[in-house]
């Protein structure tokens, strides 16, 4: 198993360029500073096509990342069920676009509902995240799990971690035409979008 480590000295270790593993209200993380993103590809073994998220402490944290103005159907969804399971794939441009999506021009962002999840992002930051597992394989959905996964990165203590739902987040991504689209069902189902994911 990797380390364990408190809020401030993971997030020290964070911003130091490692990645870590946490928990959160609906999978455990694999997460990394933006900065440090590309080791989450090359840990899960995954297409590095696939984006991952930006994960925050607070709406506030995140909006400034996006590099665009901040529209108020955003604001009014994510006041609604941040902290929470949903994800909003929105508009950005930046250097954090290259870090997290590589060729997009969006980024999905989130606040977890999970006081030690917020408790490390309100000492490190804004964290590219992840789920904790390898490409192709179920996500963790504890210490233990995790550990065995990713046997050398550090874990954020103590352990054993909350319970999460396992249900991964719901992702709603905003249209050209001004509009919520359905992209993966989820934890919740905000009464704005209705219909299948394609």
């Amino acid at each position: 198993m990797g380390m364990i480590h408190g809020a401030a000295a993971l997030a020290a270790q964070l911003q130091a360029g490692a990645a870590a593993l946490f928990p959160t209200d609906t999978v455990v993380a694999l997460g990394a500073v933006p900065q440090a993103a590309e080791q989450l590809w090359a840990l899960k073994q995954r297409p590095s096509h696939k984006a991952v998220i930006l994960m925050g402490a607070c709406a506030d944290d995140l909006w400034p990342c996006l590099g665009v103005p901040v529209l108020g159907p955003w604001q009014a969804l994510a006041e609604r069920h941040w902290p929470g399971g949903l994800t909003l794939v929105l508009p950005a441009q930046g250097p954090l676009v290259e870090q997290l999506n590589p060729g997009g021009n969006s980024l999905g962002v989130r606040v977890p509902a999970c006081a030690e999840a917020l408790e490390l992002l309100r000492h490190s930051g804004p964290l590219a995240t992840t789920s904790a597992n390898r490409s192709g394989e179920p996500a963790c959905t504890n210490a233990e799990e995790a550990g065995i996964a990713f046997p050398a990165v550090p874990q954020l203590g103590p352990v054993p971690w909350p319970t999460p739902s396992g249900q991964a987040s719901t992702v709603l991504a905003w249209t050209a035409l001004g509009q919520w689209q359905l992209l993966r069902r989820g934890a919740v189902l905000p009464p704005e979008v209705s219909g299948q994911p394609p």
